[in-house]
C-alpha cells in the first residue's frame, strides 16, 4: 500500500477512535492522549519543573496559601475536573505556567506587578483554561501526528540557569513548560479565562487591566517578560480590545480584592529590593565577579535574612572561590530556611568532595537528584563510583549525566566514551561501505565522539561468488582524530552491489 494512503487511513482510524468533545469549547477534536496519561505526566514532571525554575517560595508562606485558595476557587467553577494544584516559583521573571494535567505555577515576579485579587484570578484562570482545553497534551499530539510515518510502524502503542543541567525524563518537563501555545490556544485561554473569573465572582475588566499592564511593561522590551508569559502570543492593543469585548458581555461586577491583594503580598512588596539585590548578584556572580556578588548577597541578606536563596548565593561565592568550608557554612543556612530545594544539597555535596569528605558529598548528591536529576550530581556520582571501582554503575551515572549539553554534561560524556567506547565501539564509530572504480570495497570509518582512538579493527561479512558467507577482520591505520574520518581500501570484490555486504567496528581504544 503506497505511503500517502497508509498514512491517510491511519489519521482517519486515529480520528474515529480518538474523537472527543474538548470540554471548555465544546467542539468536536482529536484526542490521542487519555486523560490518565495527561494527570500522571503533569504529576510527576511538577515538583522537577518547579525545581529547575527555581523552587517553591516559602518566605512569607501566608502568599503561597493565598494563590492555592484563589487557584482553587477559580478550578472549582473550571468545565473540566482535575486534581489542579496551584504554586508560587521563587523566581523573579514575571511568568506562570501550567502542565498538563492542571500543575499550574506563578512566579513571585509576576505576583509583585498585579494590584488585585481579580487579577491574580485573571492570570490563573488563563492557565487553568491551557489545562482544562487540553492545550498542552494538543501540542503533545501535535508532535505525534508530525510522526505520521513512525505511527504507521507502530509506534502508537527548556529561566532559567538550571534548566540546561536538568537530565532524564525532567527534560520532558523542561519541553512542556517552555512549549510555545499557538495564537489560537491564547486567545481561547484568555477568553474562557474571563468566563470562569466571572463564574467565580471575580471582576473580569480586571483582565483587560491587567492586558494593559502587560502592554505597557512590554513595550519597555523587557525580554524576560516577552521569553516568558509572552513567548507564543505577545500582549498587544489586540487582546485588550478582545478581552474589552469579552468583558462587555459577562454578567457586570464582580469582586477586585484589591485590599486584600496588597495587603496578602505585602512581604513581598516589601522584600522587593532584596531579591533584586540577590538577581544583580548572580548575575555578577555568573560574570566572574565574586566580590560584587557577595555583597549583593550581604546587601539582600541584611533586608531579608530569612530567605534561603539569598543564603546559598553567599554559598556559591564561597565556592567559586574556592573557600569550600565557608561555603557549606551557607548551604547550611539555606537548609535550615528550606530544605526542600536541589541546589543547596547539590552544592553543599561539591563542596564536601573538594575537602574529601567522602560519604557526606555523595549523601548530598543523591539528596539532590531526588528533588531534580542534574548533570553536575550525575557526573560528580560517576566519578565517586569510579574511583571506588564500581564501572558498571559509574557508566549508569555518566550516560545520565551525557543527555546535558552544561559543561558537567560534556564531562560526563568524555568520562563515558573512555570506559564504554572499549566495549562497543561500534556505537561510537561509524562506519560506511562503498566501491572504488573497479567495485571493490572501500570502509569508511568516522570518529563521532570527542577522543581521539587508535588500533581500530573492524569486520566485513559477505557472500562470495559460490554463496559462502565469509568474514574478513581488518586494521584502520594509525589514530583517528576527534571527529575525524579515515577511507581506506580492502581489496575485497568486486561486488555488482552491496547489499550482501556488511561491517561492523569491533575493536578500539581511547588515547589518553
Amino acid at each position: 500500500m503506497d505511503k500517502k494512503i497508509l498514512l491517510i487511513w491511519l489519521v482517519m482510524l486515529l480520528w474515529l477512535t480518538g474523537c472527543a468533545v474538548n470540554p471548555v469549547t465544546g467542539k468536536n477534536e482529536l484526542a490521542l492522549v487519555p486523560e490518565s496519561t495527561e494527570i500522571g505526566l503533569g504529576t510527576k514532571q511538577y515538583l522537577p519543573s518547579r525545581q529547575m525554575q527555581g523552587g517553591d517560595y516559602n518566605t512569607a508562606p501566608q502568599v503561597v496559601a493565598y494563590v492555592k485558595r484563589v487557584g482553587q476557587r477559580l478550578a472549582a467553577v473550571s468545565d473540566r475536573k482535575l486534581p489542579y494544584e496551584f504554586n508560587v516559583i521563587n523566581d523573579s521573571t514575571p511568568n506562570a505556567w501550567a502542565l498538563p494535567g492542571g500543575k499550574i505555577v506563578i512566579n513571585r515576579g509576576l505576583l509583585v506587578e498585579l494590584e488585585s485579587e481579580a487579577e491574580l484570578a485573571a492570570v490563573l484562570a488563563h492557565e487553568i483554561v491551557h489545562a482544562a482545553a487540553r492545550h498542552g497534551a494538543k501540542g503533545m499530539e501535535r508532535g505525534v501526528l508530525l510522526q505520521g510515518a513512525i505511527l504507521a510502524a507502530g509506534m502508537a502503542s527548556q529561566n532559567s540557569e538550571y534548566a540546561q543541567m536538568a537530565v532524564g525524563a525532567a527534560g520532558i518537563g523542561a519541553q512542556l513548560i517552555t512549549k510555545k501555545y499557538s495564537r489560537g490556544a491564547e486567545s481561547e485561554a484568555d477568553f474562557y479565562g474571563m468566563k470562569y473569573m466571572s463564574r467565580a465572582g471575580y471582576d473580569p475588566r480586571a483582565a483587560v487591566k491587567l492586558q494593559q499592564t502587560f502592554v505597557r511593561l512590554s513595550k519597555g522590551g523587557d525580554s524576560n517578560w516577552l521569553n516568558g508569559l509572552f513567548a507564543s502570543h505577545p500582549p498587544s492593543q489586540e487582546r485588550v480590545n478582545a478581552n474589552r469585548i469579552t468583558a462587555a458581555n459577562l454578567p457586570q461586577g464582580g469582586e477586585l480584592g484589591r485590599e486584600r491583594y496588597l495587603k496578602v503580598i505585602a512581604p513581598l512588596l516589601r522584600d522587593r529590593e532584596a531579591y533584586e539585590a540577590f538577581d544583580q548578584g548572580r548575575k555578577a556572580l555568573s560574570d566572574g565577579g565574586t566580590d560584587r556578588a557577595l555583597r549583593f548577597a550581604n546587601k539582600a541578606l541584611k533586608m531579608q535574612p530569612r530567605e534561603a536563596l539569598f543564603h546559598s548565593l553567599r554559598g556559591d561565592v564561597r565556592l567559586k572561590q574556592q573557600r569550600y568550608r565557608d561555603s557549606i557554612i551557607n548551604y547550611n543556612r539555606a537548609l535550615q530556611h528550606n530544605s526542600d530545594y536541589f541546589h543547596y544539597y547539590l552544592q553543599r555535596g561539591l563542596a564536601r568532595l573538594k575537602l574529601h569528605e567522602t560519604a557526606q558529598g555523595e549523601a548530598d548528591l543523591k539528596k539532590s537528584i531526588e528533588f531534580l536529576p542534574t548533570a553536575p550530581a550525575m557526573n560528580a556520582l560517576g566519578n565517586l563510583s569510579l574511583n571506588g571501582g564500581d564501572i558498571t554503575t559509574a557508566k549508569k551515572y555518566f550516560s545520565a549525566a551525557a543527555g546535558s549539553n552544561s559543561a558537567a554534561g560534556k564531562a560526563a560524556n568524555n568520562s563515558l566514551i573512555r570506559l564504554d567506547l572499549p566495549d562497543n565501539p561500534h556505537k561510537y564509530l561509524q562506519m560506511r561501505l562503498g566501491r572504488d572504480k573497479s567495485n571493490y570495497l572501500l570502509v569508511q570509518i568516522n570518529n563521532r565522539t570527542r577522543q581521539t582512538v587508535a588500533d581500530v579493527s573492524f569486520i566485513v561479512q559477505f557472500r562470495d561468488a559460490q554463496g559462502t558467507i565469509r568474514t574478513t577482520q581488518l586494521q584502520l591505520p594509525g589514530r583517528l582524530a576527534l571527529q575525524q574520518s579515515k577511507t581506506i581500501a580492502t581489496g575485497i570484490g568486486p561486488f555488482g552491489d552491496l547489499k550482501n555486504v556488511q561491517g561492523k567496528v569491533v575493536r578500539a581504544r581511547v588515547i589518553e
